[in-house]
């Protein structure tokens, strides 16, 4: 009842069962299917696929010196007939790595310091199994203490391994690729845009949707940002995940990617002429020092050029600047209940360290390092609120206010239109029937701007 839940507020859960106790309202159809699945590993590989945070993973060719994996480690997770040297050849290996988490400053919560990890996880594309996960380490220094858990360790062992990389999931996401390479890189954009742009400029009235976005203040997440990793076509080249199967967020970016860049280009090559009209715009070079120079004047190594030289140019970093506001945010944004509602799937906060010995680790521990109540609560409550969809949300494609009312941009608003509505159709019918349906980025739940 909800008195008894208010006594043990501050309190941990029994057992794992407990949960549910804040799950009989709030729920989705995917965080029940989470509930039911979490500690297969396979869920746990498709979430690095097709979580909130799926452009974390990238493919291994070589283990990293500090995650010392034999072969003889995870030669029971392969197929027959194979072994680990052979997969790492075939780009079968993938490997998922939380080293920015390292010596993170811990939280306090009510006088009781929380726990942080950087885990680095190695993952299989099985054949059968789809991606599973096969060795865990907890820190970056390997050693006795950190010891690197696997599948056939202890059931509960491997079960914590997983749940602590889920942990540090939580915490990247939220910051790093939801709140840093979305809200605050768009802000930059958009300062820039109010600047130096005025309201009759054309690129003014391309990246208008008449959204505000929320200001967030990333920390050390912001120094590994690059111009070159927001470009999807790019990102998922240079993460070398172009082979993995059942990859819908990849598959669903490129092709918005595509229908947002090819949109872009057909404006600018409407108001620009010629690649020298867009290096005489002096609005427009104005603008692109504002962004290189004081947007991201912290990041030597983000490589944007202060100067716009060619139309393809001017319409790729536009197609960056609406893609990250509109697919990548519904990306990161939109499943987060899904995947966080069940806590032990994804939990906020962890209240003791990493294990150190496989064979010591019980149920008790485990319920005693997972939030207690009172943070479960916040969590699923957060969760719910940031991801579900927003009374005043404007679709992708659509807009609230007329920019433009020459017939051949009206004509090129018609064709992405279009084309949004293909992909739409693409994606409800891959997804008809399916189990385990990826939806967030149908573009009838995208919206035109960041408003949460």
């Amino acid at each position: 009842s909800l008195k008894k839940l208010a006594i043990t507020f501050g309190k941990s859960w029994n057992d794992l069962e407990d949960f549910r106790r804040i799950f009989w309202k709030l729920r989705s159809p995917i965080a029940e299917y989470c509930m039911e699945h979490w500690k297969e590993d396979w869920f746990f590989g498709y979430q690095c696929l097709n979580g909130s945070n799926p452009r974390m993973i990238q493919r291994c060719k070589q283990l990293p010196e500090n995650f010392p994996v034999t072969a003889d480690m995870v030669q029971g997770s392969l197929y027959p007939r194979t072994n680990l040297d052979k997969e790492l050849k075939a780009g079968n290996i993938y490997l998922v790595d939380y080293a920015i988490m390292e010596e993170i400053p811990v939280n306090v919560i009510r006088g009781k310091p929380q726990h942080i990890a950087a885990p680095l996880c190695l993952l299989y594309q099985h054949p059968d199994q789809g991606l599973i996960p096969i060795a865990i380490q907890l820190g970056q220094v390997p050693g006795l203490d950190t010891p690197i858990f696997l599948p056939k360790d202890p059931p509960l062992a491997w079960l914590l391994a997983k749940i602590w990389v889920r942990h540090s999931e939580f915490q990247i996401f939220q910051v790093l690729s939801h709140l840093l390479r979305t809200h605050l890189v768009v802000e930059v954009f958009c300062v820039a845009t109010l600047r130096q742009l005025p309201a009759v400029h054309p690129v003014f009235k391309v990246v208008s949707t008449g959204g505000d976005g929320l200001l967030i203040l990333a920390q050390r997440e912001y120094k590994v940002l690059t111009y070159r990793s927001l470009q999807p076509c790019l990102d998922f080249h240079d993460r070398g995940v172009s082979q993995l199967r059942d990859y819908f967020y990849r598959e669903h970016s490129l092709m918005l990617w595509e229908a947002i860049h090819g949109f872009v280009s057909g404006m600018i090559r409407l108001f620009y002429q010629s690649d020298s009209e867009v290096l005489q715009d002096p609005e427009l070079q104005a603008w692109i020092k504002d962004i290189a120079e004081e947007g991201f004047t912290e990041l030597p190594s983000f490589g944007l050029s202060s100067e716009l030289r060619t139309r393809d140019e001017l319409s790729t970093l536009l197609a960056v600047a609406i893609f990250i506001s509109t697919a990548q945010h519904a990306a990161t944004n939109n499943g987060q209940f899904d995947w966080c509602a069940w806590v032990p799937n994804t939990p906020c906060t962890m209240r003791h360290p990493p294990p150190t010995d496989k064979d010591a680790i019980t149920m008790g521990m485990i319920m005693d390092t997972l939030p207690d109540v009172s943070q479960s609560c916040v969590e699923m409550a957060i969760t719910w609120h940031l991801g579900r969809p927003q009374p005043d949300a404007v679709p992708l494609g659509q807009y609230t206010e007329q920019y433009f009312t020459e017939d051949q941009a009206l004509e090129l608003i018609d064709t992405f239109r279009k084309e949004l509505k293909k992909i739409e159709e693409h994606i409800l019918s891959q997804n008809e029937g399916a189990e385990l349906p990826y939806l967030y980025l149908l573009p009838s739940r995208i919206e035109n701007s960041i408003t949460i």
